[in-house]
């Protein structure tokens, strides 16, 4: 979804309120991370969505024709350079955020497979005819407080 604008102006002032709008809401999304809370969901995840492409859209277009916002006013284009900033700040904590969930779950599932491991390579015993038997069928795994 591009963004719709007469002129140059429209075109930073609608860029301006993508902005700041999404820089709220992924500052909310970390916030939440961080407080271990559901990260957005519905309508704001939807919003979220939407705005990120829409900005990610017109940035490609202002990258790749720049006339579309030299006209607009100077004082327009500093407010759009400072929100910018506040977005990649956000951004960049929102990173950081989700690193850490990330190292978690994986922490998690190596403890289970380990565990997993450990529970299938008890010691084997031996079969009827001599010879170590193998699992007659699905090894159950148990896992606990102490996995």
């Amino acid at each position: 979804m591009a963004l719709l604008a007469n002129d140059a102006q429209e075109r930073v002032d609608q860029m301006l309120l993508v902005t700041e709008r999404l820089a709220l809401l992924i500052a909310e999304e970390t916030r939440r991370i961080e407080a271990r809370q559901p990260p957005l969901d519905g309508a704001e995840a939807d919003e979220r969505n939407r705005l990120a492409n829409a900005y990610r859209l017109e940035l490609t277009r202002i990258k790749h024709d720049p006339s579309l916002v030299e006209s607009a006013a100077p004082a327009s284009m500093i407010k759009l350079r400072k929100s910018t900033e506040r977005l990649q700040t956000a951004l960049a904590a929102h990173e950081i955020a989700l690193g850490a969930v990330k190292a978690v779950a994986e922490g998690l599932v190596q403890a289970m497979a380990e565990e997993a491991a450990r529970q299938r390579s008890g010691t084997p015993n031996y079969g009827a005819k001599g010879a170590l038997a193998g699992p007659a069928g699905p090894i159950p795994t148990v896992l606990d407080r102490s996995a």
